[in-house]
């Protein structure tokens, strides 16, 4: 039995009427859990924009004084090419440490106004061989000539980790238990629309409706449950994600707590894999609300 698309909009519409309460408190909840995770994802963002100086294995970062002479810099860079331990390493001019500081610090705009591309501290980024070399390799470069000091990863991230973990498992207990909650009314409500049209079903079923046929007008209104409650919860994320990425701190190289952000762009993303989430959520919650009423 074909389906029209008139016929899925009228009973899909009619259904959200009829249950109109249940559907705010599916879409409500729904909203809450999904602006939970929500708020994970933005701050894992956050998290690999504050630790972009150690991508790549970087595990060690000579920082150079503003002021350093071609000599100083050029004798760090030949040692380091000699000094045992060091698999790799590259530099990165006072451009590109400003380009990259004007990104970790995008979230304070006076901040990064207040600095310049003359104001930034070139640097050596080291991959050791082994982890058990970076102190090591630490020792020898601090206090050398035209060093300003030298950064460690592992201290750095380990940090930043510590404090998104425990905010992170605070905000999925949070999502998991609060997303139970909306599939649960997801499911009540469906059921309730489909219990009221039980002896609807039957006739339709005997005069040769398909089970698709009777399903796609259900599975659509919880899929509206779940695009609407993604909405409202990637609003509420959009607007509060500085605010949400600052929860997160982490020690800058100018010794203040930095308030950790997330762009425009990774907040759209974000609201991409929410309104993905929400929507299978609603249609996979709604269709096995069904599925126990089509055995006819």
């Amino acid at each position: 039995m074909a389906t029209s698309p008139g016929y899925l909009l009228r009973e899909t519409a009619g259904n959200l009427r009829r249950h109109m309460v249940m559907t705010l408190a599916a879409v409500l909840t729904m909203a809450v859990s999904l602006a939970a995770l929500g708020g994970v994802l933005i701050m894992r963002q956050a998290v690999n924009t504050a630790s972009l100086q150690w991508k790549g294995g970087v595990e060690l970062a000579i920082f150079l004084q503003p002021g350093v002479s071609h000599n100083e810099s050029v004798a760090i860079g030949r040692e380091l090419s000699t000094a045992q331990g060091v698999k790799s390493y590259h530099y990165v001019n006072q451009v590109r440490a400003y380009k990259e500081f004007k990104t970790i610090f995008g979230g304070e705009p006076d901040l990064v106004n207040a600095v310049s591309v003359k104001d930034m501290p070139s640097s050596y980024r080291v991959v050791p061989t082994n982890a058990t070399d970076v102190s090591q390799l630490g020792n020898t470069f601090n206090g050398q000539p035209g060093v300003l000091h030298v950064s460690y990863a592992q201290q750095e991230i380990d940090t930043l980790l510590n404090q998104f973990r425990r905010l992170r498992l605070g905000a999925l207990i949070i999502a998991t238990l609060v997303m139970a909650v909306a599939v649960v009314l997801i499911v009540n409500t469906l059921q309730l629309a489909i219990f009221a049209r039980r002896r609807e079903v039957a006739v339709m079923k005997l005069v040769g409706a398909t089970n698709w046929f009777i399903r796609i007008p259900f599975m659509l209104e919880g899929l509206v449950h779940g695009i609407v409650g993604a909405a409202i919860a990637f609003a509420f994320a959009f607007l509060a994600r500085n605010g949400i990425a600052s929860l997160v701190g982490s020690e800058s190289l100018v010794g203040q707590t930095q308030k950790l952000y997330v762009t425009t762009h990774e907040a759209i993303l974000t609201g991409v894999v929410v309104l993905v989430v929400g929507a299978a959520v609603g249609a996979i919650g709604s269709g096995f609300a069904v599925r126990r009423f089509l055995a006819v």
